[in-house]
């Protein structure tokens, strides 16, 4: 076997040797027009001696231009103290392009597709910059992380390398920032009314057979209902829970999945939605379905009409995670349903055993426009994203705000400030961290240190991460970068395969394609050039590994 983290190790180490801003004149990739290996005139509002937990602070006012996505449950308000403080700190505000969860990938695409995208580019994950390489519409940041002493720690500290070296395109660059975790930290599971559990004699399921079991109970007692009624069906129909299901079966899908995936035991990469495991996913679900045991509609209704079922007892189980357990089910339920009580469970084990999916300690991370290399402030807008997404300092900043206004800290644990609720940690609250002030904010808080990302944690999530970091991690595909032509034929491959998988697996799972059909599901596949793009990442490990191996 290679070490596929090596060439990654050694640009690493290679740029810890720049010492200040004179000495990476030299550095970038040279084809983005012009003379853009010198960075010596886009140095504007630059920190001249930048270094890993020092504090940003532009050297004169910069604004950045930025896509925001709008969260329902704390739209964003002019008057944060998030923008105040940030302005205060950093000498640098925002010019936001507000735009709702529903419409963000769409509107993203379209942004970009035009020429008219802002600057920076957060909540993508990996895999969905990929169809803006080959335009040059996004930067190839791995040839700029010099500029980010803070990314380039964290990726050495936490042995990272293998998972960065992942997001790798056809030049072998990077075109995402990903969030870094330390460790291993999980979001989506089931969660269920434990209340009705307890009444039936029924207790908390922790395998897929034990999940299947409580629900035919359920439904034996309440005939009328379906014991499971799902939602997170934007952009993606079941995106978070194909994800849990998928992982219990060693394999990506939902919001995770890629169309190709490395197979450890022959390795070799293979086409995800062709493998057993996937269809061993398809197969339980089915079953679900045609029990009776999962509502139809749970595949593609709205997150408002999942939860109003919940709510109105309609359904006893919905795909939780640890923020919507506490802050929307059980603060409502309580709200409506005397004596009403609802717990998450640690992803159900299935046949893969007690794993998941490797690659989890990245997370959404930023994609930055390809016109940022032509300003004059490059320089400052990559150190001020480094000191915002990726400093310990400003991590704490946009996780918990301001220290004595909106929380206090005392050995590594922090606390919202009084008057103040975070999640519906204090209901009757006049204020809340993410809608008042803007803190806690998906679009700037994620990843991090264990401590840091642990130091929210309620009891629930506490004992939620505590299990299902005592997993093992599968192996993480190793580096394969594909060679410009070939990159773009894959990407002409890659999404009408994709759009393919997603919806069979769909139809597949509600009954409307019987899976006696498999075969000529898989016939379709080949014939939209599945076997060619297999063939394509193949080629490229074999290569990637023989040159730097």
């Amino acid at each position: 076997m290679k070490k596929n983290g090596q060439l990654s190790r050694r640009q690493i180490l290679a740029a810890a040797g720049f010492a200040g801003l004179a000495a990476i004149a030299g550095c970038g990739s040279g084809d983005d027009g012009g003379d853009s290996k010198d960075l010596t005139k886009k140095q504007d509002g630059a920190m001249k001696e930048y270094r890993a937990g020092q504090q940003f602070k532009a050297t004169k006012p910069l604004s950045f231009s930025l896509l925001n996505l709008s969260n329902p449950n704390y739209p964003p308000k002019k008057d944060w103290l998030f923008w105040k403080e940030l302005t205060r700190r950093t000498g640098v505000t925002f010019k936001t392009t507000d735009v709702p969860y529903s419409d963000y990938e769409k509107k993203r695409s379209l942004l970009i597709g035009a020429g008219d995208a802002p600057l920076l580019l957060p909540k993508t994950y990996p895999g969905q910059e990929t169809p803006f390489v080959a335009s040059g519409s996004v930067l190839a940041v791995s040839e700029y992380v010099e500029l980010m002493p803070n990314f380039r720690d964290k990726v050495r500290r936490w042995k990272l390398e293998p998972e960065v070296d992942s997001l790798r395109q056809s030049d072998g660059r990077y075109y995402l920032l990903p969030g870094l975790h330390e460790r291993v930290k999980s979001g989506y599971s089931l969660a269920l009314r434990t209340d009705v559990l307890g009444e039936l004699g029924l207790r908390l399921p922790s395998t897929l057979d034990e999940v299947a079991g409580v629900f035919r109970a359920l439904r034996s007692e309440y005939p009328d209902r379906y014991p499971f009624s799902d939602r997170w069906n934007q952009p993606e129909p079941a995106g978070a829970l194909l994800g849990y299901i998928g992982q219990a079966h060693g394999v990506r899908a939902g919001w995770s999945y890629l169309n190709t995936s490395w197979d450890a035991q022959s390795e070799k990469f293979v086409f995800t939605g062709a493998t057993d495991a996937y269809r061993q996913m398809i197969e339980y679900l089915r079953k679900l379905v045609d029990e009776k045991l999962v509502d139809p509609e749970g595949f593609t209704q709205s997150d408002d009409d999942a939860v109003k079922k919940l709510l109105s007892e309609k359904s006893f189980a919905i795909s939780a995670n640890p923020q919507e357990l506490v802050q929307n089910y059980r603060y409502n339920l309580q709200r409506q349903v005397e004596g009403a009580t609802i717990e998450m469970i640690p992803a159900p084990l299935g046949p893969a055993g007690p794993v998941v999916l490797g690659g989890s300690r990245l997370e959404n991370g930023m994609m930055i426009s390809g016109d940022a290399l032509k300003r004059d402030d490059f320089v400052a807008l990559l150190q001020f994203v480094d000191w915002l997404w990726y400093s310990d300092e400003g991590q704490k900043f946009t996780k918990w705000g301001v220290e004595g206004v909106t929380h206090t800290a005392s050995g590594g644990r922090y606390q919202v400030a009084e008057g103040i609720s975070l999640m519906g940690s204090d209901p009757d609250a006049p204020k809340d961290l993410q809608k008042d002030y803007g803190f806690y904010n998906g679009v700037f808080s994620y990843g991090g240190s264990r401590e840091l990302v642990s130091s929210s944690f309620g009891p629930d999530e506490t004992k939620f991460q505590d299990a299902m970091s005592q997993r093992k991690e599968l192996p993480v595909d190793p580096a394969h970068p594909l060679q410009s032509v070939e990159q773009e034929q894959a990407t002409l491959w890659d999404t009408p395969l994709k759009d393919h998988v997603r919806q069979n697996t769909l139809q597949f799972v509600l009954g409307k394609r019987p899976l006696s059909e498999w075969d000529a599901y898989l016939g379709e596949l080949k014939a939209k050039n599945m076997d060619q793009l297999v063939d394509l990442h193949n080629k490229a490990y074999e290569r990637f590994s023989k040159e730097h191996g």
